[in-house]
């Protein structure tokens, strides 16, 4: 078979950077064209030099014309400007989406929490993500619409952590809705290449942690409770039925998202040991194979998947305060937004869905 070629357009940014060192080490995808803006004209090389056998590749300027020749299209741009190139660009191309153009159902959340046109929502990128259950009681999963999907919407890095970490207790109904909180510590990565504020500058970061987003105001909000819909068997509409109080922390580190979920113990969770709830998350990600569930008592880390699309999880009961904590690690750049892009692309086209993945991270 021979392989597809693919042009990833903002390849110079940190998560089309990612996309564009993940592609280039599968072994069904040549990365054939790489875009940009201000870096149009000059050596991929120059500014990505990780990536030693794509140095030489020239980067174009982001354009329908340009990115019209390619079998698959991946857009690593800003919200907002992914919509109306990808409105622009040829049916038969395959297109992935790492912005957030594309991922919300309802424009009510996009119109509160973005502005600006509102584009066709497409195939949700996190296979893992349950959607409800078939009439057998398995587990209906989103990767079963991914299935020779040709536009696919990448999911916030945050969401992830949040969705992976949570949804067991929201598919059960172990929790509380409306009393979820979740706080994250969040590798400097996951704020975007571009400098914008003083606290990214390495002398105000270095040694400390800045929280960001806060009072209800994060893009990625209406994201998670869409999600939690889904996993409740529920409609995008829903969303309304789930509340959460979310708070990004950058931490002084490159890539990585440690999530930490609570909520309070719902009345269905109130006869459960801690183990047969244990077992919940057990069971909900036992056939999952990028998402590791840890054993009573071991906690996740970041450093554990750096550089992976690998996810680890672990769930903890606070008997006094009667809440249920659910703890996420993942990399950010990776399984947070191009190694799962990478995984939905996997299983839209046929292919085995960890091909060209790692499993395993780099630590320490």
């Amino acid at each position: 078979m021979s392989r597809y070629s693919v042009a990833v357009a903002g390849a110079t940014g940190y998560a089309g950077g990612e996309a564009v060192r993940i592609l280039a080490q599968h072994p069904d995808f040549e990365v054939a064209c790489v875009t940009g803006h201000a870096s149009a004209g000059e050596r991929f090389g120059r500014l990505m030099p990780h990536i030693p056998q794509l140095a030489d590749l020239v980067i174009e300027e982001t354009t329908p014309e340009v990115l019209n020749h390619y079998d698959v299209v991946v857009l690593a741009l800003p919200h907002g400007a992914s919509g109306p190139l990808a409105d622009r660009l040829d049916p038969s191309v395959r297109v992935v989406d790492l912005g957030a153009d594309h991922r919300l159902e309802e424009q009510t959340a996009w119109d509160s929490f973005y502005g600006g046109d509102f584009h066709e929502h497409w195939a949700y990128g996190m296979p893992e993500l349950v959607t409800g259950t078939h009439d057998d009681g398995s587990y209906r999963r989103q990767r079963e619409t991914l299935a020779g999907a040709t536009r696919i919407a990448g999911p916030g890095c945050n969401v992830t952590a949040v969705t992976l970490a949570l949804q067991p207790a929201i598919a059960h109904g172990l929790v509380d809705p409306k009393g979820i909180v979740a706080d994250l510590a969040v590798g400097y990565s996951g704020a975007g290449k571009s400098l914008k504020r003083t606290d990214l500058l390495a002398s105000e970061a270095f040694g400390s942690a800045h929280a960001y987003g806060v009072g209800g105001s994060h893009r990625h909000i209406p994201e998670i409770l869409q999600n939690f819909a889904h996993a409740a068997g529920l409609e995008a509409r829903d969303a309304e039925r789930f509340a959460i109080g979310f708070t990004p922390i950058l931490v002084p580190m490159a890539r990585g998202i440690l999530a930490c979920v609570s909520a309070p113990l719902g009345e269905k969770a109130q006869g459960m040991n801690d183990a047969a709830i244990h077992d919940v998350w057990s069971g909900l990600y036992c056939d999952q194979q990028f998402i590791t569930v840890l054993p009573d008592g071991e906690l996740p880390a970041t450093q554990n998947v750096l550089g992976s699309n690998a996810a680890q999880i672990q769930v903890a009961v606070d008997h006094n305060a009667n809440r249920l904590l659910a703890i996420a690690a993942i990399d950010n750049l990776n399984r947070g937004t191009a190694g799962q892009a990478v995984q939905s692309l996997n299983i839209a086209l046929g292919l085995p869905e960890d091909k060209g993945l790692n499993k395993i991270g780099v630590a320490p």
